[in-house]
């Protein structure tokens, strides 16, 4: 896995190949173990299983994750203010039910032992399963070929399933070291498997970095344990393990049942302590025969339920996955996964990498929130523990559009969530001596967990980037229930906050004064813009809505016609800055006006700033980590003028650093917009990399899902225009000279819609469902059962922005060999 930097240069992403479908690992580097562990993760919202070996060992972070699943801990200051929080809340590593231990004549199967004759993984992301086929020969000279197949099922919220085989084989002489004989042969070999559940694992120390997770050791007390045997049952081997978290109070149970077939002479036993369960097969297995087990794995968890309900959840669950089988549960992972790409595939024609980052990254996606249900989707999903395990504004902001245009089922359960913690976010407005819902910058179960109120409590702007994803999922799905259910609530409680928050001054303007928008270089700061439009937004959203649920935004929420009239008021005067000398908008007042930062001198490796400087020399000077004002002219494009998009680009251009994961993308994405298509594709490429390559040194503490939706944000925003405004769903598609096509597919009120875009031409076709008004660069069309082709005007020549001295980003160029 190579770590190509942001400066100039061409990248590779050799580590996984470039199959448009897969990805596979040809060879085990112990070095890159824990990157491979997160980009290797299954989920599927609800359950996590990071990519680690069967065996447990080696490996760079064991990890098994329970959505929400947390444990309480201190959150220290060496001096408290009022309001701060003084509980943080961290992902645990619950039960791990991913060990297959293997002896093969009494020596354990270990990478670092004996010879790996071949090692290979690959993550289908059609299939929806991780395979790995390894050839091994022990120090005493036995050759096993083993093969695994894992799921974490899309369809039964509660199961993971292994699929686990080994077969004695030969090395016949005179031929290359990896190749292998079935051929029968010679005297058995002794193969004992040991199927674990083991809670309590051992956790690695992890780094200082801040945006990695305080680990928690020993965070589960035993409550339960058990075990039968087939013989007792007349079902399947079994064995469940009940733990409690010490603080949080949260109840799990992990259960495993399996299905063994090999050879006569064989025998299994099954055993639980505290936190082990274990089955272990003991076979004579002759050359050319298998052992095999399929292992079904059930999770839940509860902070209500009682010990016996719950347990008998997890064994309901266990037996629904023995009735479907293991052939069952492949094909409805099959199922599922081809009717989400029928609306959601991307096709990238001339570059082969993007083409399988795309997918990877919308693969890791629909993984982070399928079956999520009414819980968070985390920063990291469910691949690793960085950031904690907390959802931040990137969940509402970066994945859920991506989702309400291709799993929009996703978008409703995560944004029901968000409802379920308003009276948490009422509680925190309330302690702020506000009105409304103050949500929380970081958590896991609604209360804020940010020690550090600057960039936490203070980037209020995470209330209206909550409302803005509910605008949006309405807007594409047209859901009258959660209208009524989820919105209403949502977009009332945002916006008497943004009423209290804010202050009319003598001249009449509505501003927002003492926040940090989402660049966290500038914190507490006078009429973000980003904040304010955003806020403008959700203001007028609010009065929509209260006007047309009129009854039930009185009856429910005693929303008055005068406070309605009031967010209008503060909508339409909201303040918003702009500096006539320069002729741009300073992301806050006054900010054009501070020192710019010194980026000649200063080092390559003092990037990212936050971890090498202090935040007080940041804060005074024009440096920029993440696209802030430009992120504004992406989502509130009806508030610039073209002009003014380009002037404001390029003049944030040259002070924005990217030492956060999310900024690429959104400078993609306008960049295509203003015309600078060269410099898009170079942006496309570092959020499509993001944790393929290892960009920012730190894949090991869990993947960068808001980055992940970025490539296809930047791909299907960017270079296929894709906006939604009042006239509705409209496209302003352009290509890179490195791309000889791009086409997509997208869900929009119960449609699927092709846009296939091509230098010169763009067609547009209606998959399934009725005909839609779309726009194509400002013309109006209707797409109904015959495709439309509509020609592409070509795009304008304009002088290259620049980048601050060594923040130049890698050049791409299409790759299709």
């Amino acid at each position: 896995m190579s770590s190509t930097s942001k400066g100039a240069g061409v990248i590779e992403n050799e580590p996984y190949g470039a199959e448009p479908w897969s990805l596979t690992e040809s060879s085990l580097d112990l070095d890159l173990i824990a990157q491979a562990e997160s980009v290797f993760a299954l989920s599927n919202g609800h359950i996590g299983l990071r990519g680690n070996l069967d065996e447990g060992e080696p490996h760079g972070l064991p990890g098994t994750y329970l959505n929400s699943l947390y444990e309480d801990r201190p959150l220290p200051y060496a001096e408290a203010g009022y309001g701060f929080p003084d509980t943080g809340q961290s992902v645990i590593n619950v039960t791990n039910g991913k060990i297959i231990r293997l002896l093969v004549n009494d020596e354990p199967f270990d990478v670092r032992y004996g010879t790996v004759r071949s090692h290979k993984r690959t993550l289908d992301m059609r299939a929806g399963t991780l395979t790995r086929e390894v050839v091994w020969t022990s120090p005493a000279g036995h050759t096993v070929r083993v093969t695994s197949v894992r799921l974490v099922s899309l369809t039964q919220r509660a199961i993971a399933a292994i699929n686990y085989s080994v077969t004695p084989v030969d090395l016949p002489e005179g031929t290359d070291e990896t190749a292998t004989s079935d051929a029968p042969g010679g005297d058995p070999v002794r193969i004992v498997l040991l199927s674990e559940i083991v809670a309590n694992e051992e956790i690695p120390a992890q780094s200082a970095d801040p945006r990695a997770a305080a680990m928690l050791a020993e965070p589960l007390v035993s409550e339960e344990h058990d075990c039968t045997n087939a013989s007792e049952s007349g079902g399947l081997p079994r064995a469940i393990l009940v733990h409690g978290t010490r603080s949080s109070k949260l109840r799990l149970a992990c259960a495993m049942a399996h299905d063994i077939t090999g050879p006569k002479r064989m025998r299994h036993t099954m055993e639980s302590f505290a936190d082990i369960g274990r089955l272990t097969v003991a076979a004579e297995v002759p050359k050319g025969e298998s052992v095999q087990l399929v292992k079904y794995i059930g999770y839940g968890w509860s902070s209500t339920r009682s010990r016996p309900a719950l347990i008998d959840q997890v064994a309901g669950a266990l037996a629904a996955a023995e009735l479907t089988g293991w052939d069952g549960l492949l094909k409805e992972q099959r199922q599922f996964l081809d009717s989400f790409w029928e609306g959601a595939d991307v096709e990238v024609d001339g570059d082969v990498e993007i083409q399988q980052a795309v997918r990877f990254g919308l693969f890791h996606i629909l993984q982070a929130g399928a079956r999520a249900e009414q819980r968070p989707i985390p920063a990291k999903g469910l691949t690793g523990t960085g950031y904690d395990g907390h959802t931040f504004w990137d969940t509402e902001m970066f994945v859920l559009p991506v989702l309400t245009y291709t799993h929009p089922n996703a978008v409703a359960d995560a944004l029901r969530w968000r409802a379920l913690t308003l009276d948490i976010a009422r509680a925190h407005a309330a302690e702020l001596n506000l009105n409304g819902a103050a949500f929380a910058w970081r958590t896991i179960h609604g209360e804020e967990c940010s020690g550090y109120w600057p960039a936490g409590t203070a980037a209020f702007h995470i209330n209206a980037d909550i409302a803005a994803a509910v605008v949006k999922y309405l807007e594409a799905t047209q859901d009258e229930p959660f209208e009524r259910e989820v919105a209403l609530p949502l977009l009332v409680e945002t916006a008497r906050l943004w009423r209290s928050l804010g202050q009319h001054d003598s001249d009449g303007k509505f501003r927002i004064e003492g926040v940090t928008g989402p660049d966290e270089y500038s914190a507490v700061k006078d009429n973000n813009i980003y904040t304010n439009l955003m806020a403008q937004a959700n203001l007028d959203a609010a009065a929509e809505i209260a006007t047309k649920l009129d009854h039930e935004a009185r009856d429910q929420f005693g929303v008055t016609t005068e406070e309605a009239a009031s967010w209008r008021d503060a909508a339409k005067d909201m303040f918003i800055p702009y500096d006539h000398h320069l002729r741009v908008h300073p992301q806050h007042d006054n900010f054009t006006n501070y020192a710019r930062w010194d980026f000649k001198d200063t080092p390559d490796d003092h990037y990212p700033l936050l971890l090498h400087y202090p935040y007080f020399q940041l804060y005074r000077k024009q440096v920029v980590k993440q696209a802030d004002l430009v992120l504004a002219m992406q989502v509130r494009g009806d508030a610039f003028t073209r002009e003014q998009k380009r002037r404001n680009f390029d003049y944030y251009e040259s002070i924005t650093v990217r030492d956060s994961s999310l900024s690429a993308c959104t400078q993609a994405v306008m960049a295509a917009e203003v015309g600078h298509l060269q410099l898009a594709y170079d942006y496309l490429a570092e959020a499509a990399f993001m944790d393929l390559q290892d960009r920012e040194h730190n894949t090991k503490d869990g993947l960068h899902i808001a980055s992940l939706a970025g490539a296809w944000t930047a791909l299907v925003g960017g270079f296929g225009g894709m906006r939604v405004d009042a006239e509705g769903l409209s496209f302003m598609p352009q290509l890179p000279p490195g791309l000889a096509g791009l086409c997509f597919r997208m869900r929009y009120r119960g449609r699927i819609i092709s846009v296939d875009v091509r230098h010169g031409e763009a067609k547009y076709s209606l998959i399934s469902g009725d005909p839609l008004p779309l726009g194509h660069h400002g013309k109006q069309l209707t797409l109904g059962p015959d495709d439309v082709k509509m020609p592409i005007p070509a795009p304008p020549t304009l002088p290259s922005p620049t980048q601050p001295a060594g923040r130049v980003p890698a050049t791409r160029h299409g790759r299709s060999d």
